[in-house]
């Protein structure tokens, strides 16, 4: 789980972007009016996000309680009801946008990231995510995203290294990239982007940790694996879905990194249902 102040900070920009000064259609409602809800599952989902769902409710009334019906991470199917809520009905209601939003979100991200996880099942290869992210909401997803059984690549640019191609031009060669990279920290693995043999060769001679395998056909990740010799750890990237990632994964590649997971994602279908009390 993520830090309790990171997902408050999250609560409090998503309800300051949703409520701003205040819910002026709640105000309709008498304000000491209870309520009870139910959110419920159109369709099959891995159940992530319950912090965020938690906080809205609390942010907006301390007395709204929640019931879960699943576990974070549990798998749901359509027409499951996740949870109950009771409270004041206008908390309820001002809530019930920002609430759903994330945890349709967030769900969203962990049942694709299970999908993929799942199918490299029985090889070596380790599912990765990429800064492909929604902006604002990297931590979350990346959290989603191990929610799912998937692995996270760095978070920003801050704690990992990634050469490109543009720093590798920038810099004059991958040999002169690499050497500035041991130069200016020694702390993280320096990662260098190839996009033919040749540059592997390249990338290898200059004992770069990690080899972003860019577009490689099988047959070039599999000549990859048997040039690099268990030497650095190699790292598939392009092309992947859920149709061909399995075929990669069986090249003998480390890792599979996938944009996919955080940013062709498409929200859970949610409800919520409310019932005034009388």
């Amino acid at each position: 789980m993520l830090d309790p102040k990171i997902i408050d900070e999250d609560v409090c920009r998503f309800l300051a972007e949703d409520v701003g000064s205040g819910d002026l259609t709640a105000l309709v409602i008498p304000e000491e009016k209870l309520a009870k809800a139910t959110i419920l599952t159109r369709e099959a989902m891995l159940v992530c996000g319950q912090a965020w769902v938690n906080a809205v409710f609390k942010k907006l009334d301390e007395k709204v309680v929640i019931d879960w019906q699943f576990k974070e991470g549990e798998q749901a199917y359509a027409g499951d009801t996740l949870c109950y809520l009771s409270g004041s009905a206008r908390a309820l209601l001002t809530g019930e946008r920002a609430a759903l939003n994330m945890l349709q979100t967030l769900s969203a991200t962990a049942s694709l990231a299970k999908q993929f996880a799942k199918a490299v099942e029985g090889t070596s290869a380790i599912v990765l995510d990429t800064r492909k992210t929604i902006p604002g909401l990297r931590l979350a997803q990346k959290y989603a995203v191990r929610c799912g059984g998937a692995s996270n690549h760095r978070v920003g640019l801050y704690d990992g290294m990634l050469i490109k191609e543009n720093h590798i031009m920038a810099a004059g060669s991958i040999a002169k990239a690499v050497a500035a990279a041991r130069l200016s920290s020694s702390l993280v693995d320096v990662e260098v982007e190839v996009e033919n043999l040749d540059e592997v060769k390249q990338a290898l001679e200059a004992k770069a940790d990690i080899l972003l395998l860019d577009n490689f056909t099988l047959e070039q990740l599999r000549e990859a694996v048997e040039l690099n010799k268990g030497v650095a750890k190699l790292e598939a990237s392009g092309n992947v879905n859920l149709s061909t990632i399995r075929d990669i994964a069986k090249t003998g590649v480390d890792f599979i990194s996938v944009g996919a997971l955080t940013k062709n994602i498409q929200a859970v279908d949610l409800s919520m249902r409310v019932d005034l009390e009388a």
